[in-house]
């Protein structure tokens, strides 16, 4: 009669470690006391998807936190849906926000004592695990074909029982190793089935650090544990990895709680400490329906963290922004820090909503200009740069042209207590400020400026003709604006919009009106940054050369 141990012989022949070999190689990690052990594991398919982004920032906040160890693996056993260069990718756009590794799989490099952390590099020590799986007698090779599984699947259905591999079902659980040796030796395919002793009527206690104890349903599924291709499936990679990476805390989305059986299962067959898992409520969107759907690679611009970059958002924000959906309290502690040292913040899974948040680009928009209207004009000039070199040649052409002139341009109203706000993301800078510039200017001019049709091109040119002549820019900025109301009222325009409102048929308009004429002509825009500094960056000259163009047109 075959034994379990020939069985497991047959299959891996050159397989000579053990599990306690292993356990030597990677021992328990030498950490004080309540450091977290955390890691993200993306799998090389495609863009960082927001989502990630956000579990990420919570696993490397929380090894921060607690003077703990982030690392990243790679989990690419999927070959099938495998993208070259994906991995890369993801690793660096962590980098751009700040989500560094202290460990781990680096993109370009792995770095660390528990790796390889690429699982497909790891093929040899999932072998040694699923080996003495089989010599227990705790998996088993199924010979099950894709026909039998349909066969299985459209029983199942037909008679509306739990789909899966499981019970009578599991055909090829039940059969003698003399049969599977048989089998094995005329070549015929197999995968290898994890042998599961539950029974899905039972509940079994979880314990989760955001959704706190609960009950589910016990794993009752003969999972598969190792496919034919010669690589463990996710569940099973998962469970040995974070035990020899002596993962303390699995952070990630809730869509993984109904897999928490298996994994709790596992992790107890196998006779290691379950770790501690937090399942993060996942981020959500109002559909065209108007009910909540989860944000979508497939219908979402912001699902994607590409979509921040490439517009030119700083990664602060975003991160920023995260951490309210994170913790309910950091927004108030943000606001008292006045948007800095967002490191110190400590985070809470108590803290943390059970329901998924909106995404909100309205706040992603308040932080990101919180946080550039906090830079100097040396960091806006270098981040505008980075940004443009890598999304943006137009901007990077501005820039280059003369840096000085755009640091000014971006220095408005910068260097004092309440910061002007007038950019949120860098993908605007070129259509914001192209006006500075006079041959974009003539360009954009040559569409027609628009006014408010209110007034007649005789009224427009009237005051615009006593601007040009006779308000100063050799003042300060209270003078100017006191300037700009005298010249205002000598040609019929109230100094302020509430004696319009008491005498409509006195005046043509207020000096509100006046500053859009003025604004218009300059920028050929409705809404530009401070006006007395856009006149000072531009001179007198330019200002007067554009005036009288346009004059000449009226």
């Amino acid at each position: 009669m075959v034994t379990n141990k020939e069985i497991a012989e047959l299959i891996f022949p050159d397989i000579k470690e053990t599990i306690e070999d292993l356990e030597r190689k990677y021992p328990k990690r030498d950490l004080p006391e309540g450091a977290e052990v955390t890691r993200f594991a993306p799998s090389p398919t495609g863009f960082l998807h927001t989502g990630s982004l956000f579990t990420s920032m919570i696993c490397h906040k929380v090894a921060r936190d607690t003077n703990g160890v982030f690392y990243v693996r790679l989990e690419d056993t999927d070959t099938k849906r495998e993208i070259e260069g994906s991995g890369e990718q993801l690793l660096k756009q962590l980098h751009l926000f700040n989500i560094v590794p202290d460990e781990g799989y680096l993109g370009d490099r792995q770095v660390g004592k528990y790796g390889p952390y690429i699982q497909s590099q790891r093929a040899d020590l999932y072998k040694v695990v699923i080996k003495h799986l089989l010599e227990e007698g705790k998996a088993y090779p199924d010979f099950a074909s894709p026909e039998e599984l349909e066969e299985i699947r459209v029983k199942q259905e037909k008679e509306k029982l739990n789909p899966g591999y499981y019970g009578e079902f599991a055909k090829y659980r039940h059969i003698s190793n003399d049969e599977r040796k048989e089998r094995i030796l005329r070549g015929d395919s197999y995968v290898i089935r994890y042998k599961s002793q539950g029974d899905h009527n039972n509940k079994i206690p979880v314990s989760d650090l955001v959704h706190g104890d609960f009950e589910i349903a016990e794993n009752d599924l003969d999972i598969v544990i190792f496919k034919s291709d010669g690589l463990p499936t996710y569940h099973f990679a998962h469970v040995c990895d974070d035990h020899f990476m002596r993962t303390t805390t699995v952070i990630r989305g809730e869509e993984w709680i109904a897999s928490l059986p298996i994994h709790v299962q596992l992790f107890k067959d196998l006779g290691w400490e379950t770790p501690k898992y937090a399942h993060l409520p996942v981020i959500m969107k109002i559909g065209e329906n108007g009910n909540k759907r989860k944000l979508s690679k497939r219908l979402d611009n912001e699902a994607a963290v590409s979509y921040f970059l490439k517009d030119g958002y700083p990664s602060e924000a975003l991160v920023m922004y995260l951490m309210t959906i994170a913790n309910s309290n950091f927004e108030e502690w943000i606001f008292e820090h006045k948007f800095e040292h967002m490191e110190e913040f400590k985070f809470s899974f108590s803290k943390m909503s059970l329901e998924g948040a909106l995404f909100d680009m309205g706040k992603v928009n308040f932080f990101a200009k919180e946080i550039l209207g906090k830079k100097t004009k040396y960091e806006i000039r270098d981040m505008a740069k980075a940004y443009a070199s890598e999304f943006n040649p137009q901007l990077l052409s501005l820039i280059e042209r003369d840096e000085e002139y755009f640091m000014e341009i971006m220095n408005i109203e910068r260097e004092k207590e309440n910061p002007r706000k007038d950019y949120e993301k860098f993908g605007d800078l070129y259509e914001k400020i192209s006006f500075f510039y006079s041959d974009l200017y003539e360009e954009t001019c040559k569409n027609g400026l628009i006014f408010n049709e209110k007034f007649s091109n005789e009224v427009i040119k009237e005051v615009l003709t006593n601007i040009k002549n006779r308000l100063s820019l050799d003042q300060d900025e209270q003078s100017w604006f006191g300037n700009m109301k005298e010249i205002g009222e000598s040609v019929g325009f109230a100094p302020n919009g509430k004696l319009v409102k008491q005498n409509p048929d006195m005046y043509r308009g207020s000096v509100g009106d006046v500053a859009e004429m003025i604004r218009i002509a300059l920028t050929t825009k409705k809404n530009s940054p401070n006006l007395y500094y856009v006149m000072k960056i531009l001179k007198k000259e330019e200002c007067d050369r554009r005036f009288d163009n346009l004059i000449s047109k009226l």
